[in-house]
């Protein structure tokens, strides 16, 4: 989780915390594809966004070598780099 990410993911109202820090953990076990997750969609080559609530989102990246992913965004999804 880059720096970034990690401010943004304190911010974070209580239940949001909960949905990321499990979608963290989803990540972790079983990779970077979440389809379980609200407004789950693949945005790029190795690009991933999910909605945490209605105003906050995650956004992460799997690098092309090795299994590798770097969650770069979580915060509001007015604010998100896409």
């Amino acid at each position: 989780m880059t720096r970034m990410a990690l401010k943004g993911a304190t911010n974070l109202p209580s239940r949001s915390q909960e949905v990321s820090a499990r979608l963290l953990c989803d990540i972790r076990d079983f990779g970077p594809v979440q389809p379980k997750y609200s407004h789950f969609s693949k945005l790029g080559d190795c690009y991933y966004h999910c909605h945490l609530g209605y105003h906050w989102v995650a956004c992460w990246r799997q690098m092309k070598k090795g299994f590798f992913v770097e969650v770069y965004y979580v915060g509001s999804r007015e604010s998100a780099q896409y």
